[in-house]
């Protein structure tokens, strides 16, 4: 089959970010973090988690570009010894004692490539998309979120989401692992650091949007950030009552809403724009807009215009998102375009 051996790689290398990330969590999160808004376990993932996915797709594609959030300029600095000690040891955790701070700072420094349609392929990667989340702790969500991009359009994509539950027939396995590969469906697993127990089967799912033709729908559901300042919850609101949608939102953060979308926890993803100049970044989008379309659902810009990750490191060309089941997505859009000519 097309892209085994990248997808392959990209299942393994999030597992290990995962469990990197994880055990940071475990670590260095504690129940002050928040109210201290003390970054630094995130600070800690980030680079922890980019530098282990990227020194396998080193391993594997060692040609390819990587368009990460992440650089190591900061771990450089004579001043982040101490933080740069840490996240090195994270690494040596996952990949073996002997890896040196050199190496894992390469790693990490591989995320620097510009992206864009002269790239005629490259990987993008949010190491750990939802920070809020990760800091909240066990049942609020964040994902690890890769992706490659052959001539600026999508073809693989994978999201890592810790704490979102996977069903199967053992019960709630805590955590879910989603892939899309274009044309070729969505594959979900349980996101599982380590080989399962003995006597239990690593199920794998097909995900599939669900089938709600009719916004007002008693079943029908939206999702969109926890935080209003990602997402213009006001507006999603009213977009709501437009639409005639009565369930309560579903608010998560980072990727994990695209997963919802694909596997039928909610028909509708809104990301409306909170600023008229801002504009996203192409690795908080890239694995989830596959995973939707790959389920059967669609993915555009709040006008209806398709995603463009062409450009380079931000979708430039667009403005906002809304992800949907397929059925909806012209209803959706149109509600959009109402709401705008109300104002």
């Amino acid at each position: 089959m097309p892209y085994d051996l990248e997808s392959q790689t990209a299942l393994a290398a999030v597992r290990q970010a995962a469990a990197v990330c994880q055990a940071v969590q475990q670590r260095l999160v504690r129940p002050e973090t928040l109210a201290k808004k003390d970054k630094s376990p995130v600070t800690v993932a980030d680079f922890a988690s980019q530098a282990v996915v990227c020194a396998a797709l080193e391993k594997a594609f060692p040609d390819d570009p990587v368009v990460g959030e992440e650089d190591a300029h900061e771990l450089r600095q004579s001043d982040q010894a101490a933080l740069r000690n840490i996240v090195v040891d994270h690494v040596r955790n996952d990949l073996g004692a002997h890896i040196d701070d050199d190496q894992v700072l390469g790693w990490i420094d591989r995320g620097g490539a510009s992206g864009g349609a002269s790239a005629e392929r490259c990987w993008t990667l949010d190491p750990i998309d939802g920070t809020k989340g990760f800091l909240r702790g066990r049942g609020d969500q964040y994902a690890i979120a890769l992706a490659l991009l052959e001539r600026g359009q999508v073809v693989l994509g994978v999201l890592g989401c810790p704490n979102l539950p996977f069903p199967n027939a053992n019960g709630q396995t805590i955590g879910t692992l989603m892939i899309a590969v274009r044309g070729q469906g969505v594959q979900m697993q349980p996101l599982l650091a380590q080989a399962p127990p003995p006597g239990v089967v690593r199920a794998e799912l097909q995900a599939h949007v669900d089938q709600l033709s009719d916004p007002a729908d008693p079943a029908a559901r939206f999702c969109e950030s926890v935080e209003s300042g990602h997402s213009d919850q006001s507006a999603s609101a009213t977009l709501a009552a437009l639409l005639g949608i009565t369930h309560e939102p579903l608010r998560m953060d980072s990727q994990a809403k695209y997963a919802a979308v694909a596997r039928g926890d909610a028909s509708i993803y809104l990301r409306l724009p909170v600023s008229a100049k801002y504009r996203e970044k192409i690795w908080d989008h890239a694995a989830g807009a596959i995973i939707v379309a790959e389920a059967g659902g669609r993915v555009t810009d709040v006008h209806g215009q398709p995603l463009d990750f062409s450009i380079g490191r931000t979708l430039a060309n667009n403005q906002g998102i809304i992800a949907t089941n397929s059925a909806l997505h012209h209803r959706v859009v149109a509600a959009v375009a109402a709401a705008a000519l109300k104002k």
